[in-house]
């Protein structure tokens, strides 16, 4: 029996010179991936990138972003201003965390001009605009503004405002156990440690550290107030070395959404005297005359601020809005998990295909592209910036933590929040005389200044759908509720790392180059088959449990 032929390989040590002997790199480039002539409009399901090669720690990777022209964060998250989702302590954790939260309009411009100044007074530099009292003010007013913006070390002066003489200082041991009605000159600290105007942020900070206070004031020579430090925000710059500031006034960034009725207009100055950095025009389809007059319109009367226009999902929504002078772009149309516009309209784009195309169009201008809907998990993150999107706006993902608005209840057993679009027959019917705004029979958000927020107001959800005018209302979304996430102080940490390893198995060290190496083929991609994505995930298993933190 004739010995079997011996099979000829090529050498070991030459595997890596012979994929050159390949037309291509393996896989799909971007290109081919989102070729709807194709593969149809793709969602982030549908296709999945390669890996590349690993050659440094997790920890390297660097997630700073643009979301702007002019603003930079250090993570790419943002959260969407819908009512059950974006208030007071949602903006504040996410800014502190690295991202940003959009504030909703869905309530008096009023209430939403306090949340805004509540993130801009959290954590400061040289805070510039502190609460200051006179001798005449009282206990009473303190404990008012520690109820209203939760802290109570606020300067006395002769007269109460900035620029004048500093008398003492009131913290919350002098009004502990005080009446109410009892006058500051009374219980205010009169011996003060202060520091001269012109410190440097360092040296003051050296101070406050030295004269282990809660609050240094800052004066001039004449020993008139010009502005103050605090303690805690030298604790919060430990514990948050990611947190979202202003390069400048050291303040956290604020974002907030408006619509683009002629009512908005007076909402956006009130915003803008509270200390709004971006303004978000908040429209289902903003490829409208009416955006377009309110971009211009802003451009012309607040210069400095920072606009992110939209929705859009094609190239020539983009192009309007662009020329119109917007600063970023949010894209999505229907993709959102409560969101039913596609499905009743027949419009919309699957959200993959529209981040893409839009990117690839705004990148020309050098505007900033936001993902806005559709994230579910990290590996949607992951995809939206590999497409082009500088950062992602998330509704559900966020729903059901401690920060988002509303009250837990319990629903089949399970710990939840209520969670609903603001295209639904509950949001468009919130701020109507008469109406809770709740819904499911649930509240919907009366956490931070419920006396305001309760008061009638234009909607924001029927104008975001150009519904206000029709007498039957077309329902856009719906209503439901979102299992208790925890903390979003736990939660977006574990966001964070999640991108920091799934760029390191892309093989790329942060988010430009991963959009370097998409748009240069050398990241790339695969199709998943319906099979493939059911191979993908958890199968085969009688039962499990699915803990994706700890």
């Amino acid at each position: 029996m004739p010995a079997p032929s011996k099979a000829t390989f090529l050498s070991s040590s030459d595997a890596v010179a012979h994929l050159a002997s390949y037309q291509c790199l393996d896989g799909l480039s971007v290109k081919d991936l989102m070729d709807s002539r194709v593969h149809g409009g793709l969602t982030y399901n549908d296709f999945l990138m390669l890996p590349g090669k690993i050659d440094f720690p997790a920890s390297d990777v660097i997630t700073d972003t643009r979301i702007t022209r002019n603003v930079v964060l250090r993570t790419p998250f943002m959260s969407s201003p819908m009512d059950t989702v974006t208030e007071t302590d949602m903006a504040i954790s996410l800014a502190l965390l690295g991202g940003i939260g959009v504030i909703h309009h869905n309530q008096s411009p009023e209430s939403q001009a306090a949340m805004v100044r509540a993130v801009k007074r959290h954590e400061n530099g040289f805070i510039t605009d502190p609460v200051v009292f006179s001798p005449n003010h009282t206990v009473a007013d303190v404990l008012d503004i520690k109820a209203r913006l939760g802290f109570c070390g606020i300067p006395i002066t002769e007269t109460g405002y900035m620029g004048t003489k500093l008398v003492g200082i009131v913290t919350s041991r002098d009004v502990q156990f005080e009446l109410p009605e009892t006058l500051l000159s009374e219980v205010m600290t009169k011996s003060l440690v202060t520091a001269p105007q012109g410190v440097t942020l360092a040296e003051a900070n050296q101070i406050l550290r030295s004269s282990k206070k809660g609050k240094l004031p800052i004066v001039d020579d004449q020993g008139r107030l010009t502005s103050l430090l605090a303690r805690s925000d030298l604790l919060k710059n430990q514990n948050y070395p990611l947190a979202s500031k202003d390069p400048d006034s050291k303040q956290l960034y604020a974002a907030a959404a408006v619509g683009t009725r002629p009512s908005d207009k007076e909402r956006l100055k009130l915003l803008v005297e509270a200390g709004l950095d971006i303004v978000v025009l908040d429209s289902s389809q903003g490829n409208s005359i009416f955006q377009i007059d309110m971009i211009q319109w802003i451009k012309q009367t607040f210069p400095k601020l920072e606009v992110i226009a939209g929705n859009v999902v094609t190239r020539e929504q983009a192009a309007s809005l662009i020329a119109a002078g917007a600063d970023a772009l949010r894209v999505g149309m229907g993709s959102g998990s409560i969101c039913i516009t596609q499905e009743v309209m027949a419009v919309g784009r699957p959200q993959a295909t529209a981040v893409f195309a839009v990117a690839e169009f705004a990148s020309k201008f050098g505007i900033p592209v936001i993902a806005d809907g559709g994230i579910s998990n990290v590996g949607h993150i992951v995809k939206a910036l590999s497409l082009g999107a500088n950062a992602v706006m998330m509704g559900g993902l966020l729903a059901g933590t401690t920060e988002a608005p509303g009250e837990y209840f319990y629903h089949d057993g399970k710990r939840v929040k209520s969670y609903r679009g603001m295209g639904s027959l509950e949001a468009m019917e919130q701020g109507r005389p008469g109406v809770s705004g709740q819904a499911n029979g649930k509240p919907g958000s009366t956490k931070h200044t419920p006396n305001l927020s309760s008061k009638p107001h234009e909607n924001a959800a029927t104008s975001r759908y150009f519904s206000e005018s029709s007498a039957v209302k077309v329902a856009q979304g719906v209503s439901g509720d979102v299992q208790d996430k925890g903390s979003v102080k736990a939660f977006v940490p574990y966001l964070h790392v999640g991108v920091q390893h799934s760029l390191q198995d892309i093989g790329v060290r942060s988010v430009s180059e991963l959009q370097a190496g998409v748009k240069e083929g050398r990241v790339r991609f695969e199709v998943r088959t319906p099979s493939a994505q059911l191979e993908g995930g958890v199968h085969g298993l009688h039962s499990y449990t699915k803990r994706l933190y700890a």
